[in-house]
């Protein structure tokens, strides 16, 4: 429906929303190492809950027939809409629903009106919270949606995201920092693989201790059996000589 004239826009069936838009997801390790990072910690944080998509450098399509209108945030956040792969996000397929959180990590390829035009876009089409982080530049910076525009958010060292329930820190170094609600850091994607390594490492020195333990107890058993099979053959020798066993205890 055009918003302008309120009359019904008939959209031509044969239109094609490509998945891709021939762009890398990052410029440098940098970047990709933030997005991986952020993308695998917040859908960790909403795993349980069957209702939140989370996604990366995944295209969103805002309006039908326009696939033009279109842009591929580094995380975004959608709530009510279910988990699930998508080839892109076309927003009047998801019941209309926009995704509520946006976040970008610059790359000394982005220009200042690049992401001036992002915000824009944001800010259009329905974004609660955006969240822009230049790691070159230690810079972290918000913006909250209030009376139809997102607005800049003053905040010190620390954003505590009232969407995401997830706290981001800037460090001293300026790297960013992000962590779940009980406290626990989000992992790089080298740190998963290293606590990985180390639950299995302690899973199969586990499973060695119960081995030696079961194969203890097995002799353990074998020998009150052969001391058992011993002490019945004594007995058996001593009634042999008329002797009773059980007067000699």
């Amino acid at each position: 429906m055009s918003k302008a004239t309120g009359r019904k826009i008939k959209v031509d069936p044969t239109i094609i929303y490509p998945d891709s838009d021939g762009k890398p997801m990052a410029e440098n390790t940098k970047q990709y190492q933030y997005i991986v990072m952020l993308h695998t910690g917040i859908d960790s944080h909403f795993a349980n809950q069957p209702d939140v998509f989370v996604a990366a450098d995944l295209l969103w399509y805002a309006v039908e027939g326009w696939p033009s209108i279109r842009v591929a945030p580094d995380v975004m956040v959608v709530f009510g809409r279910p988990k699930g792969h998508r080839g892109s996000y076309q927003q009047w397929i998801e019941n209309g629903v926009a995704p509520q959180v946006a976040i970008e990590i610059l790359s000394p390829g982005n220009t200042k009106a690049e992401m001036d035009d992002k915000l824009a876009f944001y800010e259009e089409h329905g974004v609660e919270e955006y969240i822009e982080y230049d790691p070159d530049r230690g810079k972290l910076q918000v913006w909250q949606r209030k009376n139809h525009k997102l607005m800049p958010v003053v905040f010190g060292k620390e954003w505590n995201s009232p969407l995401l329930q997830i706290r981001l820190r800037l460090e001293e170094n300026g790297e960013l920092s992000a962590f779940h609600p009980d406290g626990r850091k989000f992992l790089t994607a080298v740190e998963i693989d290293q606590l990985a390594q180390r639950e299995h490492t302690r899973a199969e020195q586990e499973k060695a201790r119960a081995e030696q333990e079961k194969a203890r107890a097995e002799q353990e058993k074998a020998r009150a059996e052969q001391e058992k099979a011993r002490a019945e053959r004594l007995a058996d020798k001593l009634r042999e000589l008329g002797i009773d066993p059980e007067a000699l205890n």
